[in-house]
């Protein structure tokens, strides 16, 4: 598939700078399919995630300094002036002396006598390196250093804006991105959901069973078969269907598991009376004094301690009462054992 100035232009929210426009055609018919990105169904994908951080095609180097970078050892900035030196810089923004030497090595596979971008960073801002950058980012230059298209084949589009991005900041916008591309490389209007819908329900490819015309994953998901069906026959069974993507992503936290408490029933006669009225409470007070009982009221009603306070006494007077009672009976056992046991020993 070969993309066109006049695509891009249409794919753009506003106007794009007619050379950024001419420096993606470039690399992307002329080095595209070395990396795959001449099926529709990839190209797209780039594309889109190129047009979100581009600003629809608009800037080609980061507005700031760069001055932010210096110092950054984790993007191969250990010299002085390294961070306006190797500032972000083609449609993709690659940053930092390290990214700039992986860049060299990486297009000097196929075009030998490429520039050292490590030695001359402003070269990556000519044709047709400029168009390559993004390409390179695409096929080895994220975090994983692997190919993107694996995740474009899937219709993945939350983990490619991950590997771009880092994160899913701009998320909608690069929805909004891949609905416009597909739409246009597909050959219809841009907004034209409802005509699509209704050609893609007739393919077996849009599956709601309404025909609203509203953009969303599954009209999201029909747009991946779509494309997918404009290329060769041999390379639609490796690519499927994407799965549910939601028009806004939302981070979400990894829940660690904790033990969960054993839920307590609620209601009973236990609710339909005072706590100072529960027999356990009661007990607990007796048996456990007047401290840990007192401590558990802070903050109550005057009257309610009132009356804790005098359950208090009763109850401690009732179990010395009970405890005592308990020991003349053991006292009086013990005697008749004695007894009984004298008895036994004078008649032997």
């Amino acid at each position: 598939m070969l993309i066109t100035a006049a695509q891009l232009k249409r794919i753009a929210k506003g106007a794009p700078d007619n050379d950024n426009v001419q420096s993606i055609v470039i690399a992307m018919n002329q080095y595209g399919q070395r990396f795959g990105l001449d099926l529709p169904h990839r190209a797209v994908h780039l594309i889109a995630q190129e047009a979100h951080e581009s600003g629809g095609f608009h800037y080609d180097r980061e507005i700031a300094s760069g001055a932010a970078y210096e110092g950054r050892r984790d993007l191969g900035n250990i010299q002085k002036g390294d961070g306006k030196r190797f500032k972000g810089r083609t449609g993709i923004q690659i940053t930092g002396r390290a990214n700039y030497r992986r860049f060299t090595a990486w297009v000097r596979k196929f075009i030998p006598d490429a520039p050292d971008f490590e030695a001359k960073p402003d070269l990556v801002n000519t044709d047709p390196y400029e168009g390559l950058v993004p390409i390179w980012y695409w096929d080895a230059g994220s975090p994983t250093g692997k190919s993107l298209n694996v995740y474009a084949d899937q219709n993945n589009i939350e983990m490619i804006t991950r590997k771009v991005n880092g994160g899913l900041n701009g998320y909608d916008d690069r929805l909004d991105y891949y609905d416009r591309a597909a739409l246009v490389v597909l050959g219809y209007p841009l907004g034209a959901y409802k005509a699509f819908q209704a050609a893609a329900k007739r393919k077996g490819w849009y599956t709601d069973a309404k025909v609203d015309g509203a953009p969303g994953p599954k009209t999201r998901a029909a747009l991946h078969l779509a494309l997918v069906h404009m290329t060769d026959p041999d390379i639609q069974p490796v690519t499927q269907s994407a799965p549910v993507v939601e028009t806004k992503k939302v981070e979400t936290k990894v829940e660690v598991p904790v033990e969960t408490p054993v839920p307590v029933a609620v209601g009973g006669e236990a609710l339909d009376k005072p706590f100072y009225q529960d027999p356990q409470f009661q007990k607990d007070a007796a048996l456990g004094g007047a401290a840990p009982t007192l401590t558990a009221l802070g903050g109550a009603d005057w009257k309610v301690v009132a009356i804790v306070a005098a359950v208090l006494v009763l109850g401690i007077v009732g179990y010395g009462l009970i405890r005592r009672a308990k020991q003349a009976k053991l006292q009086s056992s013990i005697a008749a054992v004695n007894t009984q046991a004298a008895e036994i020993r004078s008649a032997i």
